[in-house]
């Protein structure tokens, strides 16, 4: 396991839970507005890079006092043992919640049977024709559309998100995505923040404005149970 950073808590990142937070090293895409962009290569050593072993004597010391364990990066499905991670952290006692983006839905489906996991994350980039434009990467519309399905029939706890640049995605493209996800419990629209990005020529981009928000969120209503603003 490639572990490229620990935050040691967190009331933010697990609904109704103290977690900590691990951060995987890679992903597979190549979003310009991603904010762990030290993350996103394989072969990177960073300063906060931490070994299992050393994660896990840190878990043993948060007994009682955590809730569960985010497993999010990079891309956590990346890592082959990934499975094997969260077996040892489930046997210490901790919920898991795991941020995917959806393209590798075998893993996903490996975890879901085998009950490794509490609450699923899954980022919903932009309707599938426009993945490539968003994520950097061609990917196989199947694999998404087979990820929200697993999630969506799991019985495990979830929720999808988009992050929303408005010149990256418009109002129509919004609606589309509410169509992909007829019927989700839970989906975040998420104010895209120019903070530490990947593609720094995104620096000056804006989200929507409230009423603009307002009203897609009105119609994506329609379609979902519950629809948030971050």
């Amino acid at each position: 396991m490639l572990i490229g950073g620990l935050q040691k808590s967190s009331l933010l990142d697990y609904p109704e839970k103290i977690s900590a937070i691990i951060f995987t090293q890679g992903c597979n895409f190549r979003c310009g507005y991603c904010h762990n962009p030290e993350l996103l290569n394989l072969n990177i050593n960073t300063s906060a890079q931490i070994t299992a072993p050393a994660f896990f004597d840190f878990l043993k010391t948060r007994q009682g006092k955590l809730d569960g364990v985010v497993i999010t990066g990079g891309e956590p499905c990346i890592q082959n043992d990934l499975a094997a991670f969260i077996k040892k952290i489930k046997e210490q006692g901790f919920f898991v919640k795991l941020d995917t983006n959806g393209t590798f839905p075998k893993k996903l489906e490996k975890l879901i049977k085998e009950h490794l996991i509490d609450y699923i994350a899954m980022d919903i980039k932009a309707p599938l024709e426009k993945y490539h434009k968003i994520t950097g990467t061609i990917i196989k519309e199947s694999d998404i559309k087979k990820s929200i399905k697993l999630i969506m029939q799991s019985g495990i706890k979830y929720e999808f998100r988009t992050t929303v640049i408005s010149s990256q995605l418009s109002f129509e493209d919004l609606k589309r995505i509410g169509e992909l996800i007829e019927g989700a419990e839970k989906y975040y629209l998420q104010k895209f923040i120019a903070s530490k990005i990947y593609n720094k020529s995104l620096t000056d981009e804006k989200s929507y404005s409230p009423e603009d928000f307002k009203k897609i969120i009105d119609f994506l209503k329609t379609k979902i149970k519950f629809v948030g603003l971050r």
